[in-house]
């Protein structure tokens, strides 16, 4: 047998962040060879994937981040089963791996990023290796990027909830992009602006507004513009540029972007949240 040596152990602990005794079972396995030690914490993690399969990941983090440049931020969620494991170190410095590749490599979209090499493995491949580390089941369930002239990500704590928004100017006060992203994720809008928002919405919206009008003894000649009057209360509520500013409602978010800088506007926005 092999002489397994502590240092092959902690290179073995860096390579796959699993546990000691695990990297050095492994090793001794596979009779000190090293990728064959790799192999045997990936089969491992795949075995235990399989028998957590019909498990629900509801736990987890929600990560966004931008580049250095600030112009493509991304945001993904990594999920667990539990709380507890959400809230391990490793499991979050996993979720900012993955989150950092995303960002440098811009995937178009979940499965381009689970296919992207990531230390000698697939970014799915070694979401599956560190289930066999935690012992219950992961999942990398979601991921959406946004390029612009210049991004901000805003990330609430806990690591629950986060928001990545464009803008049109960049070179502004960053607290202006902060308030933004903070609104997006404090008042969860549905689009930008009322000219964004899905027909299929809209059409739900006038729908369910002459629904409470006739409900309340209304006139059918009347429901359509009282619709039209709870669709217009709608948009001022749900649209991001038209909602009233959280920290002055005195002003919308469009007020408040202008008075730094007319032409300022936000492209897209994207934000998730695991039930809080």
């Amino acid at each position: 047998m092999a002489n397994i040596s502590a240092a092959d152990v902690a290179k073995l602990r860096r390579a796959t962040l699993a546990g000691m005794m695990d990297c050095k079972k492994a090793l001794e396995e596979a009779d000190g060879n090293f990728d064959k030690a790799v192999e045997i914490i990936r089969k491992k993690g795949q075995a235990v994937a399989n028998k957590r399969a019909d498990k629900e990941a509801t736990e987890g983090v929600v990560l966004s981040g931008v580049s250095e440049n600030g112009r493509t931020g991304a945001l993904i969620v990594l999920n667990s089963e539990t709380d507890f494991v959400a809230k391990n170190a490793d499991f979050i410095e996993l979720a900012d791996k993955i989150l950092s590749l995303a960002i440098e490599k811009k995937p178009a979209n979940l499965e381009e990023l689970k296919a992207l090499q990531f230390e000698g493995a697939k970014v799915g491949e070694k979401v599956v290796e560190y289930i066999g580390i935690i012992g219950e089941k992961l999942d990398l369930s979601y991921y959406e990027k946004i390029e612009a002239p210049i991004v901000q990500a805003y990330v609430h704590p806990g690591n629950r909830l986060a928001t990545i928004v464009g803008f049109t100017k960049e070179g502004l006060d960053v607290q202006v992009y902060k308030d933004v992203a903070m609104q997006v994720a404090a008042m969860n809008p549905v689009a930008v602006d009322k000219n964004m928002v899905p027909e299929s919405v809209i059409a739900q919206e006038i729908e369910i507004g002459k629904d409470q009008a006739r409900r309340n003894g209304k006139p059918e000649e009347m429901l359509d513009r009282i619709a039209q009057g709870k669709l217009a209360k709608f948009f001022k509520e749900s649209t991001l540029l038209n909602q009233e500013f959280v920290k002055d409602n005195k002003m919308t978010v469009k007020q408040y972007m202008q008075s730094a800088n007319k032409d300022l506007t936000v492209t897209e926005f994207k934000r998730y949240t695991l039930n809080l």
